[in-house]
């Protein structure tokens, strides 16, 4: 199966450990620009630069429409747990949008504002174990 990885750049380090794991069980994986290019950790990187400058957003759109399913890696960020940000949220409602099966890697974040949409997502949750990814 091909898997879109969707998250935080925050979350690189997690985001390479988990696409080698993906790998490792016979999936394909794409992942964010950001996490191919390891800017992230660069003292003067610019996430709202970067994103205008490489047209991330929808270069990852489109890595979403050329796969099977995604994976939103969904961590502890800023005191959330299981943050889901700005970026991941609309790459999981575009899922949703191509009828594409959304795995989250944790259990959906308790974030007031979105919590109605998330839940019409309908992400099957994982717990961490990749290998309850099926379709």
């Amino acid at each position: 199966m091909k898997i879109t990885i969707c998250g935080s750049l925050t979350f690189t380090d997690e985001m390479n450990q988990i696409a080698n794991d993906l790998d490792a069980l016979g999936h394909e994986v794409l992942l964010p620009e950001g996490v191919i290019h390891q800017r992230i950790h660069d003292k003067d990187f610019d996430s709202k630069l970067s994103k205008i400058n490489s047209d991330a957003i929808r270069k990852h759109f489109t890595k979403i429409e050329k796969s099977n399913a995604i994976l939103v890696c969904n961590y502890t960020k800023n005191n959330i747990e299981n943050y889901i940000g700005a970026n991941t949220f609309i790459e999981m409602a575009y899922a949703h949008y191509l009828n594409k099966p959304i795995f989250c890697l944790n259990k959906l974040p308790d974030m007031k504002y979105i919590d109605d949409e998330l839940a019409a997502f309908g992400a099957k949750i994982l717990n961490s174990d990749l290998e309850k990814i099926s379709i």
